[in-house]
């Protein structure tokens, strides 16, 4: 679980060796059409269950949690994250139900980045471990998850 700042946060991901650009909401728009990963970083505030297989299991604790995503459709990050960002949708995706929790959250957009990539950075900085197992990375052979938190 992960209490601290969100700049704590930031500071953790880019010790990590991983950049990119930062966007919250409402700055979303600017990041063009640009293809590739993206980590969602999102604070709930209250423990909740998750959708999707393995229906009933439970987010560790309240606190900010990474989600790592790609975007190589139309509309590239910007598309995905808008989606993310977005109160009002139909829940599809295991995301989808936290985000609609979400107390708060912002984005990394990495440009032309793979999500497990990302991930197995992040892991190996051991600053960050496994939230979840198999949250987000049903269709990935090479990631437990996709879903991560920080070391406290």
């Amino acid at each position: 679980m992960y209490e601290r700042e969100p700049d704590s946060l930031r500071d953790c991901i880019a010790a990590a060796g991983v950049s990119g650009i930062w966007t919250v909401p409402a700055e979303c728009p600017t990041l063009g059409d640009a293809r590739g990963a993206y980590l969602l970083a999102l604070r709930l505030p209250v423990e909740r269950e998750r959708g999707g297989p393995g229906r009933g299991t439970k987010v560790p604790a309240p606190g900010w949690y990474l989600y790592a995503g790609s975007a190589w459709g139309g509309g590239g990050i910007r598309a995905r994250l808008g989606r993310h960002f977005r109160r009002e949708k139909k829940p599809h995706w295991h995301i989808d139900r936290l985000t609609l929790q979400a107390a708060e959250m912002f984005a990394l957009a990495v440009p032309g980045g793979g999500e497990c990539d990302l991930v197995a950075k992040l892991l190996s900085s051991r600053r960050f471990r496994i939230a979840v197992a198999g949250f987000g990375s049903s269709d990935c052979r090479r990631c437990e998850s996709h879903l991560l938190e920080a070391v406290p």
